[in-house]
């Protein structure tokens, strides 16, 4: 597994001809624009611009890449042909028109009520080409859910009862979205500009200074000793990926290659092997405390200090992936998979006196963030500003950068970014849409009438749609669009915001895993040559706790760490046992295989405990403690049954 991480997660950086060149400096650039925004040189050099300005060029470098980048399946066509010509028109059409916007964009903004032909012109051609550049980058799914909002806005006057709207005529429409703040140029696009892109950057300057292989090598040490350490190794090494990339796709393919492979040799099921992986590198982007993409957007949509958002994840986080490692410990008690013969697993102490360095850029993150209080983006800085003087000095094994690698990680940041750039530009119009013509109000009242005055309805329905809107689109896209359409209707009802965009993002992530269409499995499944459909029912079951715990903690904050430390603590100890219990339920084992009765029992015992005091008082406390006294009493029995009285207990067996 050692230095594969880099390798695989990287995408090749076109070394030969033109539009490798042109990508390469056109990608180090936006990155470099980036990285000077965030750390706010121009400002603290006097310069005086709107950041409208600076968003026209991020956005212009990016439709750049992409249309040079992305692969539209067409066959038969070479660059040198017409395809090849038409990328390279698209390209410079996309930057020119985008270096327009950030040049004049003083002049159109106040000249904008009046609609100016050039206005006109260029907010109708920036619309189509970031529709194309998003079909490129990420498919037909949100270009097909932008052009239906964005139509209906021209036709919601038309529509009689709730969901009616104001009148906004198609070429005002077009302005609004393109130069108007709450549109193309807005919050989305700013976030995904300054702190994605300087988070993407941090987690290349850490692989390519030895963290990759120090992150394979922990988990490899910590893990592989043990019964079913490959697919612990997988959970570790999953989770640690995700949380700096926050990419479920490209997660899986870094660390899935090797760790779904060793699954299998080991004993694992293909579809098991497969569906750990999924369920694993899908809960990085839960995993503090980088949290991938989405936790930034969360902050800047709910104008909350970063550090909050952090703090909230934790304990749902935590669940999650105690569900995960239980099931996969048992499972392989209940197949009777061995640890992992390998006479080169490293040592645990051998391996953090070689790489406890790349601890530091972590704590540089967390003090910025959480002692200093500093920006999401400038703690990205420092975090990577530790990982670059690591890189340099220290090194991990015979990993250790040079310059060049600076320049490196500023490329692959900047073609990484373009996908995430595509999605916020496309949210930018929705949110637009969703302002100016009232229809973000009418679909709150809608869907909110539609619960009829119960939360939990409202929560279903809330949660069929995050999973339906989900289904095919990356989790950024997923949550941005949630977030307009689904967050505001839960916190019209009452919900704590924090948790109502946690419960969006948990279940809007989960639909990369979730049939017919769960995108993160199927990669997988393909990996480990596993039925595709089959490895995301069973994925569904690995990440169960992703589709329980969401109702939980929007009825009570305490999962969220909010209110009194002793529920706080009796809610969080509750939910580790019930968690332990419903995973073994799963599985079918407790101290030995259980039958239906037991299973279901230990199941129902599970529920009970998962409840948080919070929610019904002294009466969930009372279904709490029989929960308890129920699975302990079943823990007994299973102890005793299962106990062979002439044998002596092998280590890392027991259940």
């Amino acid at each position: 597994m050692k230095g594969n991480g880099l390798e695989q997660n990287e995408r090749p950086v076109p070394s030969i001809g033109a539009k490798g060149l042109v990508v390469s400096l056109m990608a180090g650039a936006l990155t470099l624009v980036a990285m000077v925004q965030a750390a706010g040189l121009p400002s603290r050099l006097g310069f005086s611009y709107y950041t409208e300005q600076f968003l026209a060029v991020v956005l212009g470098l990016s439709l750049a890449i992409v249309f040079l980048v992305s692969d539209r399946g067409e066959k038969g066509r070479t660059e040198r042909g017409l395809s090849g010509l038409l990328d390279w028109t698209l390209s410079a059409l996309g930057l020119g028109l985008s270096l327009y916007v950030a040049v004049a964009y003083p002049t159109l903004v106040s000249s904008a009520m009046s609609l100016p032909w050039d206005a006109l012109v260029v907010g109708a051609a920036l619309f189509l080409l970031v529709l194309e550049g998003l079909r490129r980058a990420v498919g037909w799914t949100l270009v097909i859910v932008v052009l239906v909002i964005v139509g209906y806005g021209t036709i919601g006057h038309l529509v009689p009862g709730a969901l009616q709207t104001r009148e906004v005529a198609p070429a005002r429409l077009a302005v609004y979205l393109a130069f108007d703040p709450n549109g193309l140029l807005g919050l989305t696009l700013n976030v995904a500009a300054t702190v994605v892109v300087a988070f993407v950057f941090f987690g290349q300057l850490l692989l390519r200074s030895g963290g990759a292989d120090f992150f394979n090598d922990i988990a490899m040490a910590t893990m592989g000793r043990r019964r079913g350490g490959a697919a612990k190794i997988s959970i570790v090494a999953s989770g640690l990926f995700g949380s700096i990339s926050g990419v479920v796709v490209s997660n899986i393919v870094a660390t899935g290659v090797v760790t779904i492979r060793l699954m299998v040799q080991s004993g694992f099921r293909r579809t098991t092997a497969a569906a750990v992986e999924a369920v694993a590198s899908t809960g990085g982007q839960i995993a503090p405390p980088v949290m991938g993409a989405v936790a930034f957007l969360m902050a800047d949509i709910l104008q909350r200090p970063y550090a909050e958002i952090v703090v909230a994840a934790i304990i749902p986080a935590l669940l999650y992936y105690v569900a995960l490692f239980v099931q996969a410990d048992l499972q392989a008690a209940k197949q009777k998979i061995r640890p992992l013969d390998l006479d080169d697993i490293p040592a645990t102490r051998a391996v953090m006196a070689r790489g406890w360095v790349f601890i530091l850029p972590f704590a540089a993150i967390v003090i910025a963030l959480f002692w200093f209080n500093q920006r999401a983006e400038t703690a990205a800085l420092w975090g990577g500003g530790a990982a670059l003087l690591i890189g340099l000095t220290v090194g991990y094994g015979k990993t250790r950068m040079v310059l060049r690698d600076l320049w490196k990680s500023a490329v692959e940041a900047g073609r990484s970014i373009t996908e995430i750039i595509m999605i916020s530009a496309a949210a930018g119009f929705i949110i637009g849409v969703l302002n100016v013509t009232g229809l973000g109000f009418a679909a709150t009242f809608a869907l909110v009438d539609l619960g009829q005055g119960s939360l939990f309805l409202l929560l279903l329905i809330s949660a069929l749609v995050c999973l339906v809107l989900g289904m095919g689109m990356p989790t950024v896209g997923v949550y941005l669009l949630l977030a307009v359409l689904i967050a505001p209707s839960l916190v019209q009802s009452g919900v704590e915001p924090i948790a109502a965009h946690l419960f969006i993002f948990y279940l809007g992530m989960m639909s990369m895993v979730t049939p017919p269409i769960g995108i993160g499995a199927f990669f997988a499944a393909a990996i480990a040559k596993a039925s595709p459909m089959a490895t995301a029912w069973e994925s569904m079951r690995f990440g169960w706790t992703a589709y329980i715990v969401p109702f939980l903690f929007v009825f009570s904050p305490s999962l969220l760490l909010v209110g009194e430390p002793g529920e706080i603590v009796l809610a969080v100890l509750t939910a580790v046992i019930g968690v332990y219990a419903v995973s073994a339920a799963f599985v079918g084992w407790l101290h030995g295989p259980a039958g239906a009765m037991r299973r279901g029992l230990v199941g129902v015992s599970g529920l009970a405990l998962l409840l948080p005091p919070g929610i019904g008082g002294a009466q969930t406390l009372w279904i709490n403690g029989a929960g308890l006294v129920v699975l302990a009493a079943l823990w007994l029995q299973a102890r005793r049954d299962h106990a062979a009285p002439d044998a002596t207990p092998e280590p890392e067996t027991r259940g």
